[in-house]
């Protein structure tokens, strides 16, 4: 009997290898895809070794142009189907969004919302027909509160937004398909170091961290029993309720302190 199939983009570090390792663990095969090729095949290597799942390499640069089709076809010729799905591909931009060049801006909106909503409705009608699908978007807490300025914060909002809106639907359609907002906050991976802020970050009390681990336990958690959004974290959790009862002055506030505390690292 064929195993089960997560695609999870992103998957050369950080949260997505943790997501492999983590769904591997569990007896699932994993469709790794990102940019850097040899960090994939050491990944897969890894998971063969020390598991009885497969491990898929997909290099892909989901900012190019049909890189999601190309993946589908990819996976289709291979004879496989995909039950579940980790959109966790991401990254940041620093410097001011005024001053930012716009083919900048547009990959970065490629990369971190149009390919996940690409991906998630060209798998959702196998998904439908196969009566079972998991999903899980990786969102973030600054969904949920004032950001640093840019697309970022907007993006993840959107992200919590349209995960709802899939689960929801899945429901009323009595479908076994659940798609799940994971939303974390500070979190120990390279993401820091790959967009520059790993000094200014580092400024936040240890206590504010967690590892990638038992952030991606809690979204597999939380996506098997059909929770459409995930905080990780009881500080996470109590900064999203209180970003909810925040008055907007004070968010448009907490904006322009943290644009003032970016630009010293400038």
């Amino acid at each position: 009997m064929t195993r089960r199939l997560v695609l999870i983009t992103g998957a050369s570090a950080g949260l997505g290898e943790a997501f492999a390792r983590a769904y591997a663990k569990r007896g699932w095969d994993v469709a790794l895809t990102a940019r850097r090729k040899d960090r994939l095949e050491a990944l897969a290597a890894d998971i063969q070794d020390e598991t009885q799942s497969d491990a898929l390499v997909l290099p892909q640069d989901l900012s190019e142009p049909g890189a999601v089709d190309t993946l589908l076809v990819t996976l289709k010729e291979r004879g496989r189907t995909v039950d579940g799905l980790v959109n966790n591909a991401g990254y940041g931009l620093t410097g001011s969004f005024f001053e930012s060049d716009w083919s900048e801006e547009t990959a970065f909106l490629t990369v971190l919302f149009h390919a996940p909503i690409e991906l998630v409705h060209k798998l959702l009608p196998g998904m439908a027909e196969r009566n079972y699908g998991r999903i899980i978007n990786v969102a973030s807490l600054l969904g949920y509160t004032a950001g640093s300025g840019g697309l970022y914060g907007p993006m993840k909002a959107g992200l919590i937004k349209f995960s709802e809106a899939v689960h929801a639907e899945a429901e009323e359609r009595s479908l076994n398909i659940h798609c799940t907002a994971l939303c974390p906050g500070l979190t120990q991976t390279e993401f820091h170091d790959a967009n520059g802020t790993r000094e200014q970050i580092n400024e936040s009390p240890e206590w504010m961290w967690m590892d990638a681990e038992p952030v991606v336990e809690a979204g597999i958690q939380a996506v098997t029993r059909g929770q459409p959004v995930c905080v990780p974290g009881g500080v996470n959790k109590g900064v999203a309720v209180l970003a909810k009862l925040l008055p907007e002055p004070l968010g448009r506030a907490a904006i322009k302190a943290q644009m003032r505390r970016l630009n010293r690292y400038r």
